[in-house]
């Protein structure tokens, strides 16, 4: 890979990560737009590898409380601290989990192409207008409980549809359930730990298995430009979600998505 390569995917890979605007249709576009042959399984990894870094780092002291919680709760059987977060973010991985080991090859074979990109973007994109614009509820991410984390769960398996974006369809299905803005991105970027290690898994297998030259300084660099990116993205959309809210990016996707139809139909 050609150093422009790296910079450019790595940066977009950290960026859109967890902005609700599809990091998979961004990462399969950018290739074809520029270009350029496909980044390779090793790449990909790297990149996902530096976008669960930054969201672990990030979150660090939510999450060594959340995981002491977590184990007392196991202890003595009742719900202590954030403990109930906690449990809220392991059954809501379950629904992806199960769905991506199942239909993971069929998904990234059949589904990754320019047309369905452009529906999924415009489609989840009015959805989540629609869940921010008509939400009813503020309710906080400690108030979560398996009900709710089973319905965002089943939500998240959609993003593994390109274009759908899973920070957006997972906030909008906590909209739609009675949170605020600020906490439904909160518990979707805190769910977003352990599907992306599960995804990091399961790629380091895949190419543990496939023989493919590994290229380290690339993986390296792409690796460290996609956290330092997504730490900052992840910072920054927080810090200015009660400002600015959800449309921009509602109408960034359909601008997108509308480009994406101009051009492929």
């Amino acid at each position: 890979m050609e150093l422009t390569q790296i910079l450019v995917l790595a940066f977009v890979q950290g960026l859109t990560e967890f902005l609700p605007i599809s990091s998979s249709a961004h990462l399969i576009l950018a290739p074809s737009l520029m270009g350029w042959s496909d980044q390779g399984l090793g790449f990909d990894l790297a990149v996902h590898l530096g976008t669960l870094t930054a969201v672990v780092v990030y979150f660090r002291h939510d999450l060594r409380r959340l995981t002491a919680d977590w184990f007392t709760s196991l202890a003595t059987r009742e719900h202590s601290g954030n403990s109930k977060l906690a449990w809220a973010i392991i059954w809501g991985t379950v629904p992806t989990g199960l769905i991506g080991l199942l239909f993971h090859d069929w998904i990234a074979t059949e589904l990754r192409s320019p047309r369905i990109i452009a529906v999924t973007t415009i489609v989840f994109g009015l959805l989540l207008g629609w869940a921010y614009l008509y939400r009813r509820g503020d309710r906080d991410e400690a108030s979560i409980g398996l009900k709710v984390a089973l319905i965002v769960g089943c939500a998240q398996a959609l993003a593994l549809i390109p274009g759908t974006s899973r920070s957006g369809i997972t906030i909008t299905a906590a909209l739609i359930l009675g949170l605020g803005p600020v906490a439904a991105a909160r518990f979707s970027f805190l769910l977003a730990i352990p599907i992306t290690a599960l995804a990091v898994l399961l790629e380091t297998m895949e190419l543990a298995s496939s023989g493919e030259p590994v290229a380290w300084s690339a993986l390296a660099l792409g690796s460290a430009i996609a956290a330092v990116t997504a730490f900052l993205c992840i910072h920054y959309f927080l810090a200015w979600l009660n400002r600015w809210g959800m449309m921009p990016y509602v109408i960034y996707r359909l601008a997108l998505g509308g480009l994406l139809v101009a051009t492929v139909w």
